[in-house]
């Protein structure tokens, strides 16, 4: 184990392949792209809304029927929904910009070290930011304001899958914005996991 360990430290200041450099320059491009299309969407359905009422969450905005779910929620006493209350919005664009910098510079100047660096932000990125896509519906779902029409159990919105909540069917997925930031993250590890088997391997 201590010699794992220490050739995993002799390899850390390995340059990266030539055409490892260069595909982490063209994974830059999903990742920027990923502020056009939504990262999440969430799909309502009811006996009166046989169509659906959408709510499309972007980096940096939300958009979809936004208003007429507020007043839905105004009735079981549920805060409104809008860009204001939803403050992770102020810093997701500059921690996906940040990512797309960090890549750059690694592709650029990189060695292996930067790559486990960017692979941890990376993950700590993702992991932070479903935490708190988690912790925003709970806190809409479980303040409700006791003097609402109806009355209602705190609940929390669904998070990923569909759920039955009164008589809606909402449900809610990943969509592109999600997809191109995971294809960017994907790259990313399998470059790290990559470089690391082929330095562990080589005789020093």
């Amino acid at each position: 184990m201590t010699g794992l360990m220490q050739r995993f430290y002799e390899i850390m200041s390995d340059p990266l392949a030539p055409w490892a450099r260069a595909l982490l320059a063209v994974l830059v491009l999903p990742l920027a792209l990923s502020f056009t299309m939504p990262l999440w969407n969430i799909h309502m359905v009811a006996p009166q809304y046989p169509d659906g009422l959408d709510l499309d969450m972007y980096a940096h905005t939300i958009e979809g029927d936004v208003n007429e779910i507020n007043t839905l929620n105004h009735y079981i006493g549920m805060a409104r929904i809008d860009r204001a209350s939803l403050s992770d919005l102020d810093w997701i664009p500059f921690a996906i910009g940040g990512l797309a910098l960090l890549a750059l510079r690694v592709a650029v100047v990189g060695d292996i070290r930067s790559l486990i660096d960017l692979s941890v932000l990376l993950t700590y990125f993702g992991a932070f930011s479903l935490f708190r896509f988690y912790y925003k519906l709970y806190v809409f779902g479980h303040n409700l304001d006791p003097r609402a029409p109806f009355e209602m159990e705190p609940f929390t919105p669904v998070v990923f899958g569909t759920q039955q909540i009164a008589n809606f069917t909402t449900s809610a997925y990943p969509r592109g914005g999600t997809l191109l930031i995971t294809i960017f993250a994907t790259g990313v590890m399998g470059l790290m996991a990559w470089h690391l088997v082929r330095g562990l391997r080589q005789p020093r």
